[in-house]
């Protein structure tokens, strides 16, 4: 079985990731982290097959995806598209915010992510 899970030719951009996350992803970082959501743990930027993701919770297979500006357009959509399919066929659930929604609307956010939990 081949290792899908924070591959070693990655773990420098992860790193890097990880210490310059944006805004959304460093707000929505304190409410994740140390198991304050559900008490789940939570991973940031962590790799799965050739992808980063925002946000990981291994227990859940959830992952979260924040989208800010750069996500707006016909391409990223088209990529984003194609990410989101790739990780879904290796079993794993996608949800996506917006970077407004999460500094606008937290409690929804937080009640969504939530609402994916499979296990309490």
């Amino acid at each position: 079985m081949r290792r899908i899970h924070n591959k070693k030719e990655l773990i420098s951009r992860r790193k890097g990731l990880r210490k310059n996350l944006t805004p959304a992803e460093a707000f929505l970082w304190t409410y994740l982290k140390a198991k304050k959501l559900g008490g789940k743990r939570f991973q940031k930027q962590h790799s799965i097959d050739y992808y980063i993701v925002d946000f990981y919770c291994a227990s859940e297979k959830l992952i979260i995806e924040l989208d800010g500006e750069v996500h707006i357009n016909a391409a990223a959509a088209e990529k984003d598209f194609k990410r989101d399919n790739d990780l879904e066929a290796l079993g794993f659930t996608v949800l996506r915010f917006e970077n407004k929604m999460v500094f606008e609307n937290l409690s929804s956010v937080l009640r969504e992510i939530k609402d994916n939990f499979k296990s309490t």
